[in-house]
């Protein structure tokens, strides 16, 4: 791949209707969660800015709709991607099962230049849980994709895990990225909107 990096990258969360995408975002935002938030109805995205080696880039986090009839609308904004992120809930096994539509779709409409992850969110419900963590890591493995458990409650492994997928991205871009450990700095929201106008990554 080019090295040629535009220090935006566009990160989505695709997913059933429910899975928790717009509290994670939230989270890593610094928002407050929120127990009850209504079913998102609209592709929206926020940015946060993360830097490593000395570098800041800034993830367009793109926050999806899950429900069936607008999954056309929601192949559109996947599209130019660098990072998706597919989510489901601990606690839904249905959404766990629909993850292989999700993965098809990223496939197919960015083969194999995006950086993908399987993240089962709803940790702090783990007495509820309907997804055993093995099974989870046994689908991820099996696919060669990292694996992560989340909760938007406590919104440090899911910023460790974006993290570690930013630099997966930029290793696959030709950037070294070495040990650095600094955490993310800065935030820049932007609310929702059209995806700017940007060149390729990679």
């Amino acid at each position: 791949m080019s090295n040629n990096l535009d220090n935006e990258i566009k990160v989505i969360l695709v997913g059933e209707s429910g899975t928790g995408k717009t509290s994670l975002i939230n989270a890593t935002m610094g928002l407050k969660f929120q127990e009850h938030l209504e079913t998102t109805s609209t592709n929206n995205f926020s940015s946060k800015t993360i830097t490593i080696n000395n570098t800041d880039y800034i993830l367009n986090l793109w926050d999806t709709i899950g429900q069936e009839k607008f999954r056309s609308l929601t192949k559109i904004f996947i599209k130019d991607s660098r990072i998706a992120l597919l989510v489901y809930d601990i606690t839904n096994e249905k959404s766990f099962k629909e993850l292989d539509y999700w993965y098809k779709i990223i496939h197919d409409i960015l083969g194999d230049e995006t950086i993908i992850g399987v993240c089962g969110n709803k940790q702090d419900l783990i007495m509820k849980e309907k997804v055993k963590e093995e099974d989870a890591k046994k689908y991820a493995e099996n696919k060669g994709l990292p694996f992560r458990l989340t909760s938007a409650k406590n919104p440090l492994s899911f910023n460790k895990f974006l993290e570690e997928l930013v630099k997966k991205y930029l290793e696959k871009c030709g950037v070294n990225v070495g040990n650095d450990n600094k955490k993310s700095k800065g935030i820049n929201l932007r609310g929702g909107g059209k995806n700017p106008e940007k060149k390729k990554c990679c």
